[in-house]
């Protein structure tokens, strides 16, 4: 669960939002996306590795590496580094490998 956190904030967040991660409620600065939102919350891992097992957490913060991957609101494959963050969001690990149908992706891979 969200540990010490080795992030900081440049300055006070004018605005806070509530989140859930993994069952945890966290206020989180309104305006940044959801990748930095839980690794400034001490949120030390966001997905296992469907091959190893081993946990990963955001690594390039531009949608490159795919390490971020988490579950929002029941949808798999989110890319936390790419979303806003927003009130009421419900987060959890996203835990191994998901079946492409899951993400949301028809057959022919062009969203729903």
């Amino acid at each position: 669960m969200p540990a010490d956190s080795l992030f900081r904030a440049l300055g006070p967040a004018e605005n806070t939002v509530q989140i859930e991660f993994e069952g945890a409620s966290l206020a989180v600065p309104a305006g940044i996306s959801l990748a930095a939102a839980l690794l400034l919350s001490g949120v030390t891992h966001t997905r296992d590795s469907a091959v190893s097992g081993r946990p990963g957490a955001p690594f390039c913060m531009m949608g490159v590496c795919f390490e971020c991957l988490v579950e929002v609101d029941g949808q798999a494959n989110c890319q936390a580094c790419l979303l806003p963050v927003r009130a009421g969001m419900r987060v959890l690990r996203q835990r191994g490998a998901r079946d492409f149908l899951e993400s949301g992706h028809d057959e022919e891979g062009a969203d729903e």
